[in-house]
């Protein structure tokens, strides 16, 4: 059975219902500091470029500075020989190992744990042809790693304001 997250409630077929949802953004390409806030144990199927196995999915909220909203970025880390170096990437930016070592995967340690990583955005198309923002995770610095500890500035981001600033705004 898949391990969800300890939030909400199942709805009755006649419940009354007034949550519309939290605000979220979809973050501008660069480096964020990260909190995973949950995980669920997977299976991943396979596809043409990694066969069948374990899979993690992560949710991990960026800490955005000066923007009011959620984002939350779903990361997949595949347990395979073949991304054997993103779960090293993984482990060592939340500091349950350092570079070159050899280590067990705590996933129980995994929610609630904090790191730094580089963000990119990119936009797709929905099956009714409407484009719409995402943000993917392309690698996660180690804590001593120089990129991962230079000081976050803003200056490169829009605004606070969503209108018009490149965020996306939206609802999940």
């Amino acid at each position: 059975m898949s391990d969800y997250l300890n939030e909400g409630y199942e709805l009755g077929w006649d419940a009354e219902i007034e949550n519309e949802g939290k605000e979220f953004i979809v973050a501008e390409s660069g480096d964020y500091n990260f909190t995973v806030i949950g995980f669920e144990r997977s299976r991943f199927e396979g596809s043409a470029k990694m066969p069948p196995c374990n899979q993690a999915k992560l949710n991990i909220r960026l800490d955005v500075p000066g923007v009011e909203g959620e984002c939350i970025v779903k990361h997949n880390l595949f347990l395979h020989s073949k991304s054997e170096w993103r779960l090293c990437e993984f482990f060592t930016a939340i500091g349950q190992r350092k570079k070159g070592q050899r280590v067990s995967m705590n996933w129980n340690a995994v929610p609630g744990a904090q790191g730094r990583c580089k963000v990119s955005k990119r936009s797709f198309k929905t099956r009714d042809g409407k484009e719409l923002w995402t943000n993917d995770i392309d690698k996660f610095y180690a804590p001593d790693d120089a990129a991962g500890n230079l000081p976050f500035h803003t200056n490169n981001l829009p605004q606070a304001n969503t209108a018009g600033t490149g965020y996306t705004v939206g609802k999940f």
